[in-house]
């Protein structure tokens, strides 16, 4: 005889294909960070019909579907600026941002892409009316995607070889 009592709290298990429907859909983007030899880093600044137009930034942006932070850092690179990366670029910290503009979470990777070439020129996309080179102390009263405390947290680990871990673009 059976004297097993079914359990009348336990809560239905959703199938796979409607389970992964209630994870959170997260944008996941790779931005590089190019710097000269003065340590002036590459800004580019959105143009007109971009979001984040007149915001000065990182070259970066979105991963393709299935491709990795480190592909999307080269390729994201190459399509903003022309600059082909000659070697793969570091792991110099991430951002996870709880809602960007009722998009959902969004987590950027960062990456040093090394030291710009004298004289290297920038071959901007569609996407970019400028580019500059900036020290950080010159950024002060500049609009910028990336808070400048945490792009002058991220100069410091692609100069000293740390990784950081930023949250809301602050620092923790």
């Amino acid at each position: 005889m059976d004297t097993t009592v079914p359990a009348t709290d336990v809560q239905r298990v959703l199938p796979r294909d409607e389970w992964v429907k209630t994870l959170p859909q997260t944008i996941v983007a790779s931005c590089v960070l190019l710097l000269d030899a003065e340590d002036r880093v590459l800004l580019l600044r959105y143009a007109e019909g971009q979001p984040g137009v007149g915001l000065w930034g990182l070259p970066g942006g979105m991963l393709d579907h299935g491709e990795d932070p480190v592909t999307a850092a080269h390729r994201e690179v190459c399509e903003e600026t022309g600059i082909v990366l000659d070697r793969p670029p570091r792991f110099i910290g991430y951002d996870h941002r709880a809602d960007v503009k009722g998009t959902g979470p969004v987590i950027d990777f960062y990456f040093h892409g090394g030291r710009l070439a004298p004289g290297q020129t920038v071959r901007r996309s569609g996407e970019h009316d400028r580019d500059g080179l900036f020290a950080l102390a010159d950024l002060e009263s500049t609009r910028l995607s990336t808070p400048l405390p945490a792009l002058t947290a991220l100069h410091t680990a692609a100069l000293t070889g740390t990784v950081v871990r930023l949250r809301e673009g602050l620092l923790q």
